[in-house]
């Protein structure tokens, strides 16, 4: 009687997982307000140099003045250069962000990308930090403090006027960035049935993380003013307080801690919520499965994430996927944040790009199970690199006054498949690697792509000295992580592999092409041939 069977009896969807499927998009609410805080606050429009005429010399007869520097010329045509000390922004809807407000431009445009970049050391820390804390206290109570302390972070953001404690307050906000989320899907997950489990989760994400993202740009402008902002997202978070309230914590965690009456109790108490009637031998059996599976688990306990490197296969699975998690976490960044400089303002072009959820989640239920996981991020990286590569091409060559409609559906259409290679990365990930060492491999691996994201604002930054730079280097890299799926065996309807032996022998023998849909095509062929070949003999 393990915990499936028990649930089922219990109810594993009914109404107490209606609840925590709410619950849970209110989360996806509240993980995209803290994260792409960053974005919002941070916009830079046009600009100019100030010049006030009592500060300009006599003899000045012509005067040029761009974004950065002021060119003079006196009546001799002597040519003067100096760098702006103050500048006129073309505020949108004069919202005041942290970059027009501490003029971060030009010299000083160096110290936004700093300070972003100090928010993905949080995150990789904060994932190692708070999954420690999980396995410790629960998954639930990690959940909300993870969340309360990103929260705090863009709280204390809003009153800060310089670079080092800007630096500061965005690496408190990262440690967040990844758990508050993370620990929420661990919770739903387990509680939902397997059946629900990838529609469920996918609608939610989609529906609940795309009204976050096209409510946010419209408050920041309606605030006017991005410490105000930081405020108003960080608010939310408060609502997880009474999630412990409504929420009971993972069964799973507290059947491996040996705490089977509170387990038992959980489960009790959701059958009531569902309305179910369950028999007391059916927890006692129950029990006595899990007493059994703690005292054999010694089997596999000798499993470690290290021990996935010492097997050349498994070496090989793991320097992929970690090396995927980078490219994808830094282009997923890139993509949903670098929406400026093409005709459309950058709110609306954010919130109108991030209905894109929506059909991307659709796209990985539709698709996924058809084509193969290998097949769906292959496919995603590479046409997200030729999108990408596409539209840095397009602004280099085209005005932006112009061709606005067409730039801005090139930038949703980069975001799309930034947000499809990114969801079908953490369950491809999760499938590949052993059962004995899922949890810490998915984390490790997230980990390391978190961290790496600490380049992303660079590489946004790179754009000051060429516009279309960043839409180039991700596209190659997109195509490195695609090349690098060929190289990863399918795990569609295949048995996973549960201990790292099993892992080093898993999909051997297969080929690099090998693609589903591509063999059940060639499976009915075959068979219709042998079909025809028995008729003609029979005749």
């Amino acid at each position: 009687m393990d915990l499936q069977s028990v649930l089922e009896k219990c109810g594993n969807f009914g109404p107490y997982q209606i609840l925590l499927l709410g619950l849970y998009g209110y989360t996806n609410i509240v993980s995209s307000f803290h994260y792409f805080s960053q974005t919002l606050i941070s916009f830079t429009p046009p600009h100019r140099c100030s010049v006030p005429l009592k500060d300009l010399p006599e003899n000045v007869t012509l005067l040029e003045v761009d974004s950065c520097s002021v060119r003079q010329f006196d009546s001799d045509l002597v040519f003067y250069e100096s760098k702006c000390q103050s500048w006129e922004f073309a505020r949108e809807s004069n919202y005041e962000s942290i970059t027009t407000e501490l003029e971060w431009v030009c010299d000083d445009a160096y110290k936004l990308a700093v300070g972003q970049s100090f928010f993905f050391i949080g995150s990789a820390l904060g994932s190692i930090f708070f999954g420690y804390l999980a396995d410790r206290i629960g998954r639930l109570p990690a959940c909300v403090l993870t969340t309360l302390t990103g929260a705090f972070g863009d709280f204390f953001t809003s009153f800060v006027s310089s670079l080092p404690w800007f630096s500061f307050t965005r690496f408190i906000s990262g440690l967040s960035m990844d758990t508050q989320y993370v620990l929420m899907y661990i919770l739903v997950f387990e509680y939902l049935s397997p059946q629900h489990r990838t529609f469920g989760l996918n609608i939610i994400l989609g529906v609940f993380y795309c009204i976050g993202l096209v409510i946010s740009p419209w408050m920041a402008i309606w605030l006017g003013n991005w410490r105000s902002y930081l405020w108003a997202a960080s608010l939310p978070a408060l609502g997880m307080l009474i999630y412990p309230l409504c929420l009971h914590e993972s069964v799973e965690w507290l059947l491996t801690k040996g705490k089977f009456d509170k387990a038992v109790s959980s489960l009790r108490s959701i059958a009531k919520f569902n309305g179910r009637h369950v028999e007391d031998s059916v927890f006692d059996e129950f029990i006595k499965h899990y007493r059994e599976k703690l005292n054999t688990a010694q089997k596999t306990s000798s499993d470690t994430f290290m021990g996935m490197l010492r097997t050349p296969r498994l070496r090989k699975f793991t320097i992929i996927l970690l090396i995927k998690s980078m490219i994808i976490t830094i282009a997923f960044d890139i993509l949903s944040r670098n929406v400026e400089g093409v005709g459309i303002s950058p709110f609306k072009l954010f919130s109108y790009s991030g209905f894109c959820y929506l059909p991307a989640g659709l796209t990985i239920i539709l698709f996924q199970n058809k084509i193969g996981r290998k097949g769906m991020a292959c496919a995603s990286l590479f046409m997200g690199a030729i999108i990408t590569a596409t539209t840095g091409y397009l602004v280099a060559i085209l005005d932006p006054a112009d061709y606005s409609i067409l730039l801005g559906f090139m930038v949703s259409l980069g975001r799309f498949g930034a947000t499809v290679a990114y969801d079908a990365e953490a369950q491809y990930a999760a499938e590949i690697i052993p059962t004995s060492v899922r949890g810490r491999g998915v984390a490790n691996i997230h980990v390391v792509g978190n961290a790496f994201a600490f380049f992303s604002s660079y590489i946004i930054f790179l754009g000051t000295f060429f516009k279309p730079l960043p839409s180039l280097l991700i596209s190659f890299l997109l195509l490195i992580g695609a090349g690098l799926c060929l190289t990863l065996p399918e795990t569609l309807n295949k048995e996973l592999p549960q201990t790292l032996e099993e892992g080093e022998v898993f999909g051997k023998g297969e080929k690099w092409y090998f693609f589903p849909c591509f063999s059940r095509r060639q499976q009915t062929n075959k068979a219709a041939s042998q079909l025809e070949s028995a008729n003609e003999t029979t005749k």
